[in-house]
């Protein structure tokens, strides 16, 4: 699986972890920063990894920065993108299996580093298969629907 990830300075060394985490478990990964513990603007980097996913260019992804609030919020503005603040296993496979969540997030502040990769483990070994469908797509339709008049 292609998995994009990324940070903001509060999430640096939670990404690193979870960027050997995932090598570990032969995933190809594509990490979109940041690249220290210099302040970075979390909006870029989830903008990023959103618009690659939209793009058909990673499979999933993996955002984080202190709350994972931030990240999930500016994921989520990037049309189609269903991003899905992620603290626990089963918030992590539901994500997945009720809202075929493309991306979920977390916080640095908020989780330790070994029960994020029990979190990531949990939301890659699952895959949408048609859950709560009838809900996706009304949130699709609006989306579609919003858009159109914007435009």
């Amino acid at each position: 699986m292609k998995i994009g990830i990324g940070s903001d300075h509060n999430g640096f060394y939670l990404k690193e972890d979870i960027k050997k985490f995932l090598a570990g478990m032969e995933h190809e990964i594509v990490d979109y920063g940041c690249s220290s513990c210099d302040a970075v603007d979390y909006p870029d980097v989830a903008f990023e990894v959103a618009q690659a996913i939209s793009e058909e260019k990673l499979d999933r992804g993996i955002l984080i920065c202190g709350t994972g609030i931030g990240v999930a919020i500016a994921a989520g503005k990037y049309p189609g993108i269903r991003a899905a603040l992620c603290h626990d296993t089963y918030s992590a496979e539901r994500a997945q299996l009720s809202n075929a969540a493309q991306i979920i997030t977390m916080g640095a502040q908020i989780i330790g580093t070994e029960l994020a990769k029990k979190v990531v483990e949990a939301y890659l070994n699952v895959k949408w298969a048609g859950g709560s469908e009838r809900k996706v797509n009304k949130i699709i339709k609006k989306e579609k629907e919003i858009l159109q008049q914007l435009q």
